[in-house]
């Protein structure tokens, strides 16, 4: 029976997945194997009819510069229990392909080491993927689709930084990142947005609603003082991920809570949240300025590939195909600031308690803080004039909130 080798992808989407995918193929297929696309990720491999894609040169080479992913992506995470070998006995299947986040490639690993119970030898090589750039590869190499989703994030951020100039609003942006700030970054030092607020910058001190807004209220002030009516703050969601629970809860926003009574944070748009609470302050202030709450989040997981993860993506998909030949399995396969090609492993990655702790914005970077220094909100030596508008400039003094030196 011929050899094949089976593709899934895991977790949400990310520009450059389709790339992976076409890579992959089209090199097993040059080598003469079989390449399985499995629909719905594990749920469909462990189905009792799976949903599945051959692939041939031809599809493999459409879907190559495509956004989104021609192989249905699904989160679900199956128990030892689901686990059973039919496909990958009925399939010669010698290679499992995994595209997704860190819990896709650990389940892969239970996965292989059920198969070897069943006397099943089946290698296994993950495909890393988050556009949050979240996981600390080496050389801080990016992981791909990130830089297409900052992209197109900068695309749509000086389209709305240009309406705030020819309108003469404010707009309060989010943007995704679950857990580290480096898209906001990316986007609101690219357009050069008068103010961003990423979690890192809260590394002295809690996140709070109010800080967040007078944080942005300082932006605005400051603006005003220097004869600019106009501006965009850009917030990262990652600050609710930093934020104590009851902090959320008590917000005053009206949340739907999951079973376990936490607020269902996936459910709300953040910028209406920042944006609403920004216009209460406002008004308790007798401040009328006009702003609006602007979104950005699932526009940016599907875009068409841009160069740099066309190429990153090629090379990781090639990289595959080198690990296997080598006889390599059970890791990540990650590509240098070279581009030589190295296997990773979770060990590699995981701290004493198993987790794999996200790799920050380098908040004591040179880079980052240039660009914080250059964003515009209140210092001491604005106080005097600030008071044309607020009554406690100290409140609202970027530098005290965040307990910068």
């Amino acid at each position: 029976m011929k050899k094949s080798i089976a593709i899934i992808c895991g977790g949400g989407p990310a520009p450059g997945i389709n790339t992976v995918i076409s890579t992959v193929a089209k090199t097993f297929i040059k080598d003469d194997f079989k390449v399985i696309g499995v629909h719905h990720c594990y749920k469909g491999l462990f189905s009792e009819n799976p949903e599945i894609k051959i692939f041939d040169f031809h599809h493999a080479d459409r879907i190559f510069s495509r956004g989104g992913s021609t192989l249905i992506m699904s989160r679900y995470k199956p128990k030892d229990s689901d686990f059973k070998a039919d496909f990958f006995i009925k399939n010669n299947v010698k290679l499992l392909v995994t595209i997704g986040g860190d819990d896709t490639a650990s389940t892969a690993n239970r996965v292989t080491k059920y198969l070897q119970t069943q006397k099943i030898k089946v290698s296994h090589i993950h495909v890393p993927k988050t556009i949050d750039n979240d996981l600390p590869l080496p050389d801080r190499n990016p992981t791909f689709g990130f830089h297409t989703a900052k992209d197109e994030g900068v695309r749509i951020g000086n389209t709305v930084y240009e309406d705030a100039r020819t309108s003469e609003n404010w707009f309060v942006m989010s943007t995704m990142g679950r857990s580290a700030g480096h898209l906001a970054f990316g986007i609101a030092s690219a357009c050069h947005f008068q103010m961003m607020i990423i979690p890192e910058m809260f590394n002295k001190t809690t996140i709070t609603f109010e800080k967040i807004i007078n944080i942005i209220i300082s932006s605005i002030i400051k603006c005003k003082i220097k004869g600019i009516e106009y501006g965009v703050a850009l917030v990262s969601e990652g600050v609710f991920h930093f934020m104590d629970e009851r902090e959320i809860i008590n917000s005053g926003i009206n949340f739907t809570y999951d079973a376990h009574g936490h607020p269902e944070l996936g459910n709300v748009s953040k910028s209406h949240i920042f944006n609403y609470l920004l216009q209460i302050k406002l008004k308790e202030l007798g401040l009328e300025i006009k702003t609006r709450p602007v979104e950005l989040g699932y526009e940016l997981r599907c875009c068409n590939p841009i160069a740099f993860d066309l190429t990153l993506c090629s090379l990781l998909g090639i990289g595959v195909k080198k690990l296997f030949d080598q006889g390599i399995t059970g890791c990540i396969v990650s590509a240098n600031s070279r581009g030589d090609i190295t296997p990773l492993y979770l060990k590699d990655f995981e701290d004493k308690n198993g987790k794999i702790p996200p790799r920050l914005v380098d908040i004591d970077s040179d880079m980052v803080n240039l660009f914080i220094n250059n964003l515009f909100f209140i210092h001491e030596e604005d106080y005097e004039e600030a008071t044309k508008y607020i009554d406690k400039p100290e409140q609202y003094d970027f530098n005290k909130i965040l307990q910068r030196n």
